[in-house]
């Protein structure tokens, strides 16, 4: 059946100007066959017309418009016949190849192929001369020539449509990374910014509060000295962490990023600051001199215990706070201990990000973390956050 849908606009150009080219052939009385069954010449106007109603079908039912052309030249054959009818079939049999389905467009090459050998075999047969090979060229022009044109097109569209369909997939795929690399790059920011900050601002909030609610000159004078050395603490790792931002050339981990080796001073600085909260802070390394860590790992550590601090000063009760760290073949195991419980005195409020930092860390070195109460002695609850970071090659690629 024919499709319902509307011929293409060249179509119809092709239609008219095939009726048109027809209709003037025959006012002027060129045919190209003489002697036929049907000799009137009005008689070639009706495959004609037939076959110029069948190029508004060649895109939309290009089969339908093949296997009804077919029928159309037949006929043509029994009068006078038209060169626009010849020309128009041509034009179906491509249209065929280049718009049908994927296995008419390999069977119509082969089936056009196969009728021209057999024509010109059998016009030689049947009467051996110059002429049968002559009708045997023609049949080829006819159906074979335009089948291969037709192939030749579709194939270079098709490769066309493809290469079409990769580009778009790349861009896809790079915008997909692009996305994913600004978000890494924020998370690791934000991770930087907070870490870098949260500390020094937490001690800052809570001496600041203690000046302002106990009337004491030496108290004040202790918590403002604490205060100043943490307002320059923070606004030396915010200058450092700009320049980190700057240097957009540099790949991994800065060379000035902080590493174990400055442990001893974090939590120096760490004691001091929660002195006046009544916590101890004390380092317990356990770790053999067993190479160097990755980069990573060291700056993760290092957050973690800094992080780890910053929560101590803010929630923790007062007595002991222990950093332990201890080194096996295969990982870094990162522990920090204080007293769970109320305690007395100005609090700095926490939102949360801090544990979602050290998460991020650690996952991105496909280690494990886990916060929570902890075994203690004679009554004491205490709070334990413990982080196990790998040390093989593939975490100091992470």
């Amino acid at each position: 059946m024919f499709s319902p849908a509307r011929p293409h606009r060249a179509d119809v150009l092709l239609a008219v100007s095939g009726l048109s080219g027809g209709a003037v052939l025959w006012m002027i009385g060129i045919h190209v066959q003489n002697g036929r069954l049907f000799d009137a010449p009005w008689v070639s106007l009706l495959p004609l017309v037939l076959m110029s109603a069948l190029e508004l079908l060649r895109r939309t039912a290009p089969r339908t418009a093949l296997s009804v052309g077919t029928l159309a030249l037949v006929a043509d054959q029994f009068t006078v016949g038209s060169l626009a009818t010849l020309l128009m079939f041509t034009d179906l049999v491509y249209a065929a190849v280049l718009y049908g389905p994927p296995a008419a467009s390999r069977r119509i090459p082969v089936v056009t192929l196969l009728v021209t050998v057999a024509t010109t075999v059998g016009f030689i047969a049947w009467k051996p001369s110059a002429d049968a090979v002559l009708i045997g060229i023609v049949v080829g022009m006819v159906s074979f020539g335009p089948a291969l044109t037709g192939v030749s097109v579709r194939n270079h569209r098709d490769a066309a449509e493809a290469a079409r369909l990769r580009a778009d997939q790349t861009a896809l795929l790079a915008e997909m990374d692009r996305v994913q690399a600004v978000t890494a790059e924020r998370s690791r920011m934000a991770r930087e910014l907070h870490d870098m900050v949260a500390n020094h601002l937490s001690a800052i909030a809570i001496h600041s509060t203690a000046a302002l609610s106990i009337d004491d000159q030496g108290t004040s004078r202790d918590a403002l000295g604490v205060i100043r050395q943490n307002s320059v603490d923070g606004l030396t790792e915010m200058r450092r962490l700009i320049g980190l931002l700057r240097d957009s050339g540099a790949s991994g981990p800065p060379s000035t990023a902080p590493t174990l080796a400055s442990l001893d001073a974090l939590v120096e600085q760490a004691g001091a600051n929660s002195a006046s909260s009544g916590l101890t802070v004390t380092l317990d390394d356990g770790r053999e001199a067993s190479g160097p860590l990755p980069a990573p790992v060291e700056l993760a550590a290092y957050r973690i215990v800094q992080e780890s601090l910053t929560n101590a000063l803010k929630h923790a009760a007062p007595g002991p706070v222990t950093v332990r760290l201890e080194r096996s073949h295969t990982a870094l195991t990162v522990e920090v201990s204080s007293v769970f419980g109320d305690r007395p005195g100005p609090r700095a409020p926490g939102s949360g990000a801090g544990l979602v930092g050290m998460r991020e860390r650690v996952t991105l070195l496909g280690g494990t973390i886990g916060a929570g109460p902890g075994p203690g002695g004679d009554g004491v609850r205490i709070w334990v956050v413990r982080a196990e970071l790998p040390v093989d090659e593939r975490a100091g690629r992470g």
